[in-house]
């Protein structure tokens, strides 16, 4: 069996094997736009300062739960150009629900992700996010970045860390390696 799709592309994925990101645990995510342009705001005097497009993912972010009741958000940040989060999914069942795709690439069905998952609940919010922003700010052209980063929290040190970089975030945007100024430096 090919690693490919369509026998043309071959994308290594940055997750855990055999590792099911639809079980109970915390995760620390991060999503960038796309070539991390600056769609969101602004940060000024070490604060983020939202435009309309990051006050559309800001809503969506906080939304998250009611449309995933088995997800529960912890610390956050909307920045210039990605956002920075904590999702913990709690109660999960594994309902052993068979994946129903039937269509021209059955193996779609063997990797598309489970339902309830990190995949789905933030592929969810990517999707809302975008529609909403190109209806609503339609010169503006808005894409994400195609992955997202994830890092699964084992520890209460590690969590609690994690909390304070997001916090500090802002303040520390000057040396962020998702600050475009600091890219091509």
């Amino acid at each position: 069996m090919t690693n490919k799709f369509k026998n043309k592309y071959k994308i290594n994925s940055a997750r855990l094997k055999n590792y099911d990101y639809s079980q109970n645990g915390m995760y620390f995510v991060t999503i960038c736009t796309k070539n991390k342009e600056d769609y969101f705001g602004e940060i000024e005097n070490e604060k983020i300062n939202l435009n309309e497009a990051g006050k559309i993912a800001n809503k969506y972010w906080l939304e998250i739960p009611n449309h995933f009741p088995s997800v529960r958000l912890g610390e956050f940040i909307v920045m210039p150009n990605h956002l920075h989060g904590i999702i913990e999914i709690f109660n999960y069942i594994d309902e052993a629900v068979p994946r129903l795709y039937t269509g021209q690439y059955p193996l779609m069905s063997r990797i598309s992700p489970k339902a309830k998952s990190l995949s789905v609940v933030i592929g969810s919010f990517k999707s809302i996010v975008s529609k909403t922003i190109n209806k609503q700010l339609p010169n503006l052209k808005f894409f994400w970045q195609p992955r997202f980063y994830e890092h699964v929290i084992r520890k209460d040190e590690s969590l609690n860390k994690i909390r304070e970089y997001i916090k500090i975030n802002p303040r520390e945007w000057k040396k962020d390696k998702n600050n475009l100024e600091n890219i091509f430096m």
